[in-house]
């Protein structure tokens, strides 16, 4: 008898199968969990998720945007993405429970994608913050949003990768981004990515548009240093020291003669005028090869360093002008 196609099962097989006992009781119970886990979630985290429309004026043209943000303060402090609000001259919010507030916008960090804005409504519920530094890959985030009005839009997933790099819309990068399988629409920016006990671990912030499933958060542990900068002055306060640069290969036999190890270096190409680098003789040309006794290969090397430097506080910066090693004193400013 051929085997390739088998025949159609008779009325009583057919009732035999359909009547078969249900599924073991354990993958219930798994099923039961992973929704139990979600559903309480959005009933903890959900009222503290907005929505957000944005009016844009610049010159002649004007446009309208969306996105999401959550509540982090009762008294009507909201965190979301820089890119949302970002030059934004009219903002309003919408609550969950169909009400609507103008906001002002507090501070505003494009470098982290991220920024506060402020609504005049007493009371709100606040979400609470968790550690995105404890966060495992295959755990398990949900993503909560206000996009376009549709309170609470959620979606789960999990933690796909962790210690990814988003370059913002600055140049810099952004470090530590949490990359997840969630999905994400348009007018989920800025909302929150929770774990499964309702703390909010990260900011979501971008969609990969050549893939499915691969989204971005901003982790909410530089929300927690950001956040207070942002309050007390609108901005974040970064090292500056001046001086424009490219990475290029650094010449191995010069590296092994000056006992260096870099394999690349950042070419100074501008220095500005009046800054740090320009008090300390740096010239375009010169080579620089570590700052603060680490070695730096690429511009965001030397962002990295700049960031956690403090203003006002002497570093040294190692170049190479020609074949001679120098270390030079630069003492940082406030970024202008």
């Amino acid at each position: 008898m051929n085997r390739l196609f088998e025949p159609l099962a008779t009325d009583a097989e057919y009732e035999q199968t359909a009547g078969s006992p249900p599924a073991p009781r354990a993958d219930a119970d798994l099923l039961d969990a992973y929704s139990e886990a979600v559903v309480a979630v959005v009933d903890a985290v959900g009222p503290s998720v907005v929505s957000i429309r944005t009016n844009v004026r610049a010159g002649r043209r004007s446009g309208a945007g969306a996105g999401s943000g959550v509540v982090i303060a009762s008294d009507g402090y909201v965190l979301t993405n820089s890119h949302v609000v970002h030059g934004a001259h009219d903002l309003e919010v919408s609550l969950t429970d169909g009400r609507r507030f103008a906001a002002t916008l507090t501070g505003d960090d494009p470098g982290t994608d991220l920024a506060v804005i402020r609504v005049d409504a007493p009371a709100l519920p606040a979400a609470r913050f968790g550690q995105s530094a404890r966060l495992r890959v295959g755990q398990l985030v949900i993503a909560i949003g206000n996009p376009f009005g549709f309170e609470s839009t959620v979606s789960a997933g999990v933690v796909s990768a962790l210690g990814r790099s988003l370059r913002s819309t600055t140049g810099r990068l952004i470090d530590n981004i949490i990359q997840t399988d969630v999905a994400l629409n348009p007018g989920n920016s800025g909302g929150p990515l929770v774990d499964s006990r309702g703390r909010v671990v990260g900011i979501n912030s971008a969609v990969f548009a050549m893939a499915q499933g691969i989204s971005f958060a901003v982790p909410i542990d530089t929300a927690t240093w950001v956040v207070p900068q942002l309050l007390a002055r609108g901005r974040v306060s970064r090292a500056y020291l001046g001086f424009g640069g490219q990475s290029r290969p650094f010449d191995r036999r010069l590296a092994r003669a000056l006992g260096l190890a870099n394999t690349r270096a950042v070419e100074i190409v501008s220095v500005e005028p009046a800054t740090p680098a320009a008090g300390a003789g740096l010239q375009t040309g010169d080579l620089v090869v570590a700052i603060a006794d680490r070695p730096v290969e690429t511009v965001d090397d030397v962002h990295r360093l700049l960031v956690a430097w403090p203003i006002g506080a002497p570093l040294t910066v190692v170049i190479v002008r020609g074949v001679d090693r120098r270390d030079v004193t630069l003492t940082p400013v406030e970024t202008p």
